[in-house]
């Protein structure tokens, strides 16, 4: 992770966007607050993982019990 300020990176965004796309994440400064952060888009979207949500989904004791019905027309 590299630090600059923004009078720096106007100058040098070129060089900047090539250190970027190589993979290394820039973080562009004001007054030493960082307002900005210049890094590579992931292209390859990560893949699902098997049993990611175990334990976090919970099924009804009464889940297979029959539907009331009820007929009113």
């Amino acid at each position: 992770m590299q630090l600059i300020d923004i009078t720096h990176a106007q100058t040098q965004l070129p060089q900047l966007m090539q250190i970027a796309l190589q993979g290394e994440e820039i973080i562009i400064t004001r007054n030493n607050q960082p307002i900005l952060n210049l890094s590579q888009i992931s292209s390859t979207p990560k893949r699902r993982q098997r049993g990611s949500a175990k334990g976090q989904i919970k099924i009804a004791p009464d889940f297979k019990a029959p539907l009331e019905v009820n007929r009113q027309w």
